[in-house]
């Protein structure tokens, strides 16, 4: 039975619009542990478990020492569930990714594609990962949910990379197709309604219910063999709301990767 590595990255250099998400990692365990839920998941499984093993957090000044930090972790033979930072961190963890795994789906869920070509002459930003991990032919699918900012651009590079884009203003979940590789779940907080996640640098109306998505996972019947929940931004949150959200689906998915 492989263990799960909790890693925490505290990185946002890349993100375009507003800082904040590098300080989201330990504020996410503190609502898991706070003491007003339970660590178990509603399928009854208990993340408190010898499998989990949460190595912390770690301050990252150079962009690629994700990649590092996270094959260091793989090649202990775990799991590697990835609390972020801004979602650019993506894209080297999946880069690490790719030998163990040369067969990998992706299921992102999100507002935005993030498969710009550059943003802001960034190719590595937060808007581009996507792009990255098809154009190097990472992964054989990439699925995304709750999209609802798609413009010509990234509708040309979807097209490009064959990527599946099931956008809100037609979503029906029961549409989602079986996962037929092992699966990697990236899950960006501004992919819920802001009414859910205020906690987001960009806010974007029309987004997924918080019971959308634990539906979304629950329903998911493949290996997941890797996770990460990024762009939560505690500036920005009220109540500590997208904290204990996202706590929440890390709760759900470490379940599921058990």
């Amino acid at each position: 039975m492989n263990k799960i590595i909790i890693q925490g990255i505290k990185f946002d250099d890349k993100s375009s619009y507003q800082k904040g998400p590098k300080l989201a990692p330990p504020l996410i365990r503190k609502a898991l542990n706070c003491g007003s839920t339970n660590k178990y998941t509603e399928d009854l499984i208990s993340i408190e478990n010898s499998r989990v093993d949460d190595k912390g957090d770690f301050e990252i000044s150079k962009y690629f020492d994700i990649e590092k930090l996270t094959k260091n972790h793989l090649n202990s033979g775990a799991k590697i569930f990835t609390l972020g930072g801004d979602h650019s961190v993506t894209f080297p963890i999946i880069k690490a990714h790719s030998e163990k795994y040369p067969k990998l789906d992706i299921l992102h869920i999100d507002a935005h594609c993030d498969l710009y070509d550059k943003f802001e002459g960034d190719k590595y930003s937060h808007a581009c990962p996507f792009a990255r991990i098809m154009e190097n032919g990472f992964a054989v699918k990439l699925l995304q949910v709750g999209i609802r900012t798609l413009n010509k651009h990234q509708a040309e590079q979807a097209d490009k990379f064959n990527v599946e884009i099931h956008q809100m203003k037609d979503l029906d979940l029961s549409q989602i197709p079986k996962f037929k590789n092992p699966l990697y779940i990236s899950l960006d907080m501004d992919g819920f309604d802001p009414a859910y996640a205020p906690g987001v640098s960009h806010h974007e109306p029309g987004g997924l219910t918080s019971r959308q998505v634990i539906n979304l996972i629950q329903s998911i019947d493949s290996e997941i063999i890797g996770a990460d929940i990024v762009e939560y931004n505690p500036n920005r949150d009220f109540q500590n709301m997208t904290a204990f959200l996202a706590a929440k689906m890390m709760k759900e998915i470490l379940g599921k990767m058990m």
